[in-house]
């Protein structure tokens, strides 16, 4: 990882937010102190990270540079992130170039991780959530090292996370009924039963999720469980620059994983990269239309898709962000307390599923409907 300047004390960075702003943080930035008691020794804190729902920063210790994480008990406990660090030990051992954990731990109400800093360089460092690639090639790169990922992923067999926030899942719309699997979602969440309760989903729900989730029902059997990242963002990647053309060296973040399904994974990669959402308040939402097909090109490239794979990804995809909305309404509403942003989460569950009802969404579907289609194994 490249980070800035050797710094003896980095600059405090103000974090990103749900928009375009940066704003102040939620948690306290990690440090020296804390650090060197976690990390059993001295410790120089030489990059703070800007991302809103931990305290992370590259440190030295021992002469070498790792990657510590802070989290709220509320929001990881070590029994959660061993769920995550399981995986990324399949995936080592399978030769993924992810990171390694070195190690994990509780101080209180807070729990933190360490991981190896991984190879190559951050070329989206300040990158916001659901804004695009550099370019074209970057996007095909991406889209191959996702299917590599998957491929690596197989054979991970452990069960779904335990109820957690901030995990992207597939639970309510791989069911069969999605209204009983939300109402069962829901249950087993007080604190977002209690924001559903002043402002309910059913209405939206039936509007414009549930004649999405009927073109899933009759391909949900086809599609094979899978332990997959759910963050694919090309801040979480980086990057060999040393060739003739940029390549993933490294996955990071693997925070919000989950068992869901490749095609899943697929379309969290398209929502989160290629469609403009920091601009929907203002009611355009900018779409890159080389950068999917470049994706899904690199992609199949690896692992074509299956013809289920390939017809599933449209109807999944304007579904894809509502789980994961439903998990920030409870980590805004019970963790963070904030109900500005919990109100930003809920406008998610609807806005970013009903966009792709409009001329413009149905556009961009029909283009993915039809990439897709040429990409199946044949």
């Amino acid at each position: 990882m490249t980070t800035p300047g050797d710094m003896t004390e980095p600059a405090l960075p103000a974090t990103h937010g749900l928009g375009h702003e940066r704003v102040a943080p939620d948690w306290a930035p990690l440090t020296a102190a804390e650090a060197a008691d976690v990390l059993g020794g001295p410790a120089r804190l030489r990059w703070h990270s800007p991302r809103p729902l931990s305290a992370a920063a590259v440190v030295e210790h021992d002469g070498r540079r790792v990657f510590l994480k802070r989290h709220h008990t509320s929001v990881r406990t070590l029994a959660g992130l061993e769920e995550e660090h399981a995986f990324l030990r399949h995936l080592r051992s399978r030769g993924a170039p992810v990171v390694d954990v070195l190690g994990s731990t509780a101080r209180g109400e807070w729990t933190y991780e360490v991981h190896s800093l991984g190879i190559g360089t951050d070329l989206y460092q300040d990158a916001l959530s659901w804004t695009p690639f550099a370019s074209a090639h970057h996007a095909r790169e991406a889209g191959s090292a996702l299917a590599r990922l998957h491929l690596a992923a197989a054979g991970h067999d452990a069960p779904a996370r335990r109820v957690q926030p901030l995990v992207s899942s597939f639970r309510v719309f791989c069911a069969p009924d999605p209204k009983g699997a939300l109402d069962a979602y829901t249950a087993e969440r007080p604190a977002l039963a209690e924001v559903l309760r002043a402002d309910p989903l059913d209405a939206d729900l039936a509007r414009w999720h549930l004649p999405l989730h009927a073109e899933l029902i009759p391909l949900l059997h086809e599609l094979e469980p899978l332990w997959t990242h759910n963050d694919w963002h090309a801040s979480n990647l980086l990057w060999d620059t040393t060739g003739s053309g940029d390549t993933v060296s490294t996955v990071l973040d693997f925070n919000l994983s989950d068992r869901t399904t490749s095609v899943h994974d697929l379309a969290v990669a398209l929502e989160r990269n290629i469609f403009g959402w920091l601009d929907l308040p203002g009611g355009h939402v900018p779409v890159q239309y080389a950068q999917l097909t470049a994706l899904l090109e690199g992609y199949a490239a690896v692992r074509p898709l299956s013809k289920a794979e390939a017809e599933a990804l449209p109807a999944l995809l304007p579904l894809v962000n509502a789980e994961y909305a439903l998990s920030e309404m409870h980590y805004f509403h019970e963790v963070t307390r904030s109900a500005e942003n919990t109100a930003l989460a809920r406008a998610y569950f609807t806005d970013h599923t009903r966009w792709f009802t409009t001329e413009p969404g149905l556009l961009a579907l029909r283009h993915l409907r039809d990439t897709a289609r040429t990409l199946t194994r044949r």
